[in-house]
């Protein structure tokens, strides 16, 4: 096999492996980009030595617990408060106070933080607002939605606990107004925190929180490919209000879209949804043609946009479609829906895709042009990319001037899918219920029976309860027994630190006394190695401590001859007792010989180590 044919090979198992994930936990990493993805599920692998993907997901389908440690790879939560404050700045000066304006007093202002990670993000936002309006009235008047996929960081976001360093870039005033000491913790305080909701949501996938007024996503689509990054813009612009923002991360350049979004601020990547009438709903400029020289052609202006706005932001997916076969609107539902983007407005009907799939619709279009009334097409089967089963009641319905002028059709997608399905489900539950129903008449008895039972349940339940309630006040005592704990381990933190200034002063006081004797003076350890080496032995031998500190005595090559003490040494090592001084010719740093003098002395007893003492013998 070939290096090209291992990396398809490889390619394959790796959508392999993202697709069990996505079918068995839910989380869909179709849409990363796959350089990065495969870098970090690498990573994993190689920590439970793993070189194969599917290896690997065997390995995943016996060991359930591994999922949360590939997600905590694959999902790098990084974040702080006031991450890039100079971005933070800008908001707070422009963006929030506009926000605040435009709402006026009372009315809510929603805002999202998507990828909230550990809720650092969603927080600083609470901040932000809190400093404008006044805490009183931000927890009235502002609500918060934090949402991540990573259920592990969304624990630690609901709970709002943070340590000392995650605040340290807090100015001095704003952690002790918005955090309180909790342990060695801070919490963030509660009653703005009941403004903030967290929940777990999938930027690709899910449905978008609706009528957002500032929407933050920062420092996340990088992650995606272009694709996915397109669904989510879409899904963004259609969560947002009428000039809503949208604030970015610092490593995203995206937006290259001025039909939808106008640059606010690119440097600290802020950016402001179209405010013109029409924009980034897909309108073709033939929608509002009419002569405006009268005031009855300035009505007639007014009212046509009014219809047209509303056609584009119904929540079903809407198509317009001219007398000539040409796509006039597509409304956001319809974008989000079948991935139809604006580009596709003043294209012919015929070249999409919907215009054939899941059902042949220009049959249809025909038969309301001639017979000139709605159809409608109930229970269409869709069948999307992901396996997922969708249904839709289509209407067709001419566009029918007062005159009796047919101009074109509007198509709409009613998306019936759960009416279906309960439908489908209330069918077979029918069905169960009449074949139950013979068994029913049947089993009073046992029924008046299971009531009793029930009864019985009822009355476990309050005992229950009630040991729930003694339990939880158990609980409390506890963790007030669990803060006493951690006063009394701080305090013996600061009784290790005083004990370990004191052994501090000892050594220093030590070496002081070893570094004044004149004599060469060595302490070996009980295995023999170099421990400590005094001045005094630096000027004989000419050899620095940090040189022969843990290094063995007897390889040491210096003007001593080491080997002939090794006896004596070595014996006063194991009994602990001192041995006779011995004398033995030397050579010094200078290279001068003389008669040297070396007492051998136990450090404290049997194998505890040794202390030579070497001099120069006195005549």
């Amino acid at each position: 096999m070939t290096a090209q044919d291992g990396e398809v090979e490889d390619e394959q198992d790796l959508e392999s492996l993202l697709t069990f994930i996505r079918d068995s936990r839910g989380f869909d990493f179709t849409g990363y980009k796959r350089t990065s993805l495969a870098r970090r599920i690498r990573k994993r692998m190689q920590t439970v030595n793993f070189e194969r993907y599917p290896d690997y997901r065997d390995f995943l389908e016996i060991n359930a617990e591994e999922f949360q440690e590939l997600f905590n790879t694959i999902l790098i939560n990084v974040t702080s408060f006031f991450r890039d404050p100079a971005a933070w700045h800008y908001l707070q000066t422009v963006v929030v106070p506009e926000l605040i304006e435009r709402a006026g007093p009372g009315e809510e202002i929603r805002i999202w933080s998507a990828g909230c990670s550990s809720g650092e993000e969603a927080y600083t936002l609470a901040i932000l607002f809190a400093e404008q309006l006044g805490i009183e009235a931000c927890t009235k008047q502002v609500k918060i939605y934090g949402t991540d996929v990573d259920e592990e960081a969304l624990r630690e976001a609901r709970a709002g606990v943070y340590p000392l360093k995650a605040l340290e870039k807090l100015p001095d005033e704003l952690k002790t107004k918005y955090f309180e000491p909790n342990g060695a913790m801070f919490a963030f305080r509660r009653d703005l925190r009941r403004r903030v909701i967290f929940g777990r949501h999938d930027i690709t996938r899910d449905a978008p929180i609706s009528r957002v007024d500032l929407l933050v996503c920062r420092n996340t689509l990088m992650y995606f490919n272009v694709e996915a990054q397109a669904k989510i813009i879409e899904r963004f612009h259609f969560a947002l209000n009428e000039g809503g923002y949208l604030f970015l991360g610092k490593a995203e350049m995206l937006l290259a879209d001025g039909s939808r979004f106008e640059v606010t601020d690119m440097r600290n990547r802020v950016f402001k949804v179209q405010t013109s009438p029409g924009m980034g709903l897909g309108l073709t400029p033939r929608a509002t043609r009419f002569d405006p020289r009268t005031a009855a052609g300035t009505e007639k202006i007014n009212r046509r946009q009014v219809v047209e706005l509303a056609l584009a932001a119904s929540p079903d997916a809407v198509l317009g479609i001219d007398r000539d076969g040409m796509v006039v609107l597509i409304n956001g539902a319809a974008r989000l829906q079948f991935g139809l983007s604006s580009h596709k407005v003043g294209t012919p009907f015929r070249d999409l895709e919907i215009s054939y799939q899941p059902i042949e619709l220009r049959s249809l279009i025909d038969k309301a042009h001639r017979e000139r009334r709605s159809v409608r097409v109930n229970a269409v089967r869709r069948e999307k990319t992901e396996g997922e089963t969708q249904y839709f009641d289509i209407v067709i319905r001419p566009l029918l001037t007062s005159e009796g002028e047919d101009l074109g059709v509007s198509i709409t997608f009613i998306d019936t899918t759960e009416a279906t399905r309960l439908q489908q489900e209330v069918k077979r539950v029918q069905e169960d219920l009449a074949t139950a129903y013979a068994e029913l008449q049947s089993t009073n008895a046992e029924l008046e029976t299971v009531n009793e039972e029930l009864q019985s349940s009822i009355e476990e339940l309050e005992t229950t309860n009630e040991e729930l309630q003694s339990t939880n006040e158990e609980l409390e005592t506890t963790n007030e027994e669990l803060q006493s704990g951690n006063e009394e381990l701080e305090t013996m933190n600061e009784e290790m630190r005083i004990r370990t200034a004191e052994l501090g002063e000892a050594r220093t006081f030590l070496e002081g006394v070893l570094s004044s004797v004149a004599a060469g003076v060595v302490v070996l350890d009980s295995d023999l190695l170099v421990r400590s080496w005094n001045r005094g032995a630096e000027d004989l031998w000419g050899m620095r401590a940090d040189e022969v500190y843990g290094v063995e005595f007897f390889t040491l090559d210096f003007g001593l001859p080491t080997e002939e003490l090794r006896e004596m040494v070595e014996l006063c090592n194991e009994t602990g007792h001192r041995a006779v001084p011995a004398q033995t010719d030397a050579v010094d740093r200078k290279g001068r010989a003389f008669a040297a003098t070396v007492s051998c002395s136990p450090l404290s007893g049997p194998g505890s180590g040794v202390v030579l003492l070497m001099e120069k013998r006195r005549e």
